[in-house]
């Protein structure tokens, strides 16, 4: 059995460590809470810009398609990316103790690069948002082609525009054919999903139907207006990802920091009752050594 003083110095240790997970759950629980706001406050501005996108895409010209429009609706087959270039946008944390959150998203991507692969895909490029995304991309060996790290606790679109730009930029030009966002999508506190969703080109199913015929007066010209708004929306697309992401990982920190205190507390308890039970017996064994001199000496 260890001795007392060792005792002492681990429920110490576990003290301390409990004082540092707790501090760090009430900082989660505030930074979860602005974060959920940020995300909802993105939701009008994504619903409104999506209607405008399916009213102009369905009342544009038959002569004109645009790369960001999808001409018939995806297959959830891996197979459908046979002979295709794959882009991806992964989306994870700059930072790690935030449960099983990356490795949920990672291990989700690394299975459908493995059936693109299979598939025949034509090559995989990657877009990186957060460190543990870009360092698990490296030590892959993919091929990553942008990247954006440190981005706070705050998700600023002038940081995610560059990056992003390329692989839009990549499908306005044919370099690619489809692009997949991978992200954690908050369901609440204690749930978050990790989906990977095809974001190019876009969807009857993202778009979704047009609120009835609209008559439109272009100012420029009708290809130009579509073009912009294509863009800014596959943008807010990609913001909000990012922004549910974020309020994601704040909840994930705060539940796993709050199981560390609950776990550092149990520990401490286990030890204090170790250390009382070594403290009886020590000074069982001292009244026995005392007991049994002065038995000694009366004899």
């Amino acid at each position: 059995m260890p001795s007392g003083k060792e005792i002492r110095t681990k429920i110490a240790s576990f003290q301390n460590t409990k004082k540092i997970t707790k501090a760090m759950e009430m900082v989660a629980a505030s930074k979860m809470r602005k974060a959920q706001d940020r995300m909802r406050a993105a939701r009008p501005y994504s619903e409104k810009i999506r209607r405008l996108a399916a009213n102009l895409s369905a009342a544009t010209l038959s002569d004109y398609r645009h790369p960001f429009l999808a001409k018939s609706q995806p297959s959830q087959d891996a197979a459908a990316v046979k002979g295709k270039r794959v882009g991806l946008i992964l989306v994870t944390t700059d930072k790690g103790l935030c449960g099983g959150l990356n490795t949920n998203i990672l291990r989700l991507v690394l299975n459908a690069m493995r059936e693109w692969e299979s598939a025949g895909a034509a090559q995989i490029r990657v877009t990186a948002i957060g460190n543990k995304g870009l360092g698990f991309m490296q030590r892959l060996g993919a091929k990553v082609v942008s990247e954006a790290t440190h981005l706070g606790d705050t998700p600023h679109l002038e940081k995610l525009i560059g990056p992003v730009k390329i692989m839009i930029d990549a499908v306005h030009n044919g370099e690619l054919d489809v692009v997949y966002i991978a992200y954690t999508r908050f369901i609440n506190t204690m749930k978050q999903e990790p989906v990977v969703e095809q974001l190019l080109p876009l969807t009857g199913e993202r778009l979704g139907t047009p609120e009835g015929h609209w008559d439109y007066l272009y100012e420029p010209e009708a290809r130009v207006v579509i073009d912009e708004l294509l863009v800014r929306y596959v943008e807010a697309l990609i913001y909000q990802a990012v922004a549910e992401n974020m309020a994601s990982e704040q909840s994930a920190r705060m539940v796993a920091m709050k199981s560390a205190t609950d776990n550092a507390g149990n520990v401490i308890k286990e030890l204090q009752l170790v250390y009382n039970k070594a403290r009886q017996a020590s000074i069982t064994k001292e009244i026995s050594e005392i007991v049994g001199g002065a038995a000694a000496i009366a004899g």
